[in-house]
């Protein structure tokens, strides 16, 4: 990829800025709109982390420099019209500065038929590692660590073989729901994500 030839494509606006759609490469979920100028887009794809340019501050500033909230780099786009780009990233902790897992969280409408369930499980389970909530069950566990969460998720394998062998189907779905938790906080707490295990299963189709 020659970056010179790449910034000749782009078409800017009089200030010398284009829009950017940031978009999760995990989850797909959109995370925040910002904007790129030229030595920002030259930044990002020599670091491979998200470098943007603040129209309220007048500079350049890669996300997450004093969070800790990167975004590593997965995938550089441009639209039709070359009037917009669109990066997708692996979100490192959160990517609004409220603390939501994305900045565009205050919801009108959405197609309940659209939802994905352990997607969400997963985000929520996220959110609440970086943002902790006091009484929380999920806080709870990444406070008192991977060994707790490795016994939970050893006991809860447990109850899901019993509920199989007591023939109750009913027992053995809340048993397997309570597993399910209790491996996506296991997830969550050793970085690994659903588009991780998604690729591993895709890998054994063959």
């Amino acid at each position: 990829m020659n970056i010179d030839n790449l910034v000749k494509e782009i078409k800017f606006d009089e200030k010398g800025l284009v829009p950017v759609v940031v978009q999760d490469v995990n989850t797909n979920k959109v995370l925040m709109l910002a904007y790129m100028n030229e030595e920002s887009i030259r930044k990002t794809l020599n670091e491979k982390v998200g470098c943007y340019y603040s129209r309220s501050r007048q500079k350049l500033w890669k996300k997450g420099e004093t969070s800790g909230n990167i975004q590593k780099l997965k995938g550089f786009y441009y639209d039709c019209d070359k009037d917009t780009i669109l990066i997708c990233v692996e979100q490192i902790g959160v990517a609004c500065h409220t603390g939501s897992y994305t900045c565009f969280f205050n919801e009108v409408m959405k197609d309940e038929s659209e939802d994905d369930i352990l997607e969400n499980l997963y985000l929520l389970i996220k959110e609440r590692k970086s943002n902790p909530k006091e009484g929380s069950y999920t806080n709870y566990l990444f406070e008192k660590g991977l060994d707790k969460i490795l016994k939970k998720v050893g006991e809860e394998a447990s109850e899901v073989i019993i509920g199989a062998k007591n023939k109750n189907k009913e027992e053995l779905v809340s048993e397997l729901s309570d597993l399910i938790y209790h491996m996506l906080v296991l997830m969550v707490n050793e970085q690994v994500t659903i588009q991780d295990i998604k690729n591993e299963l895709e890998k054994r189709k063959k």
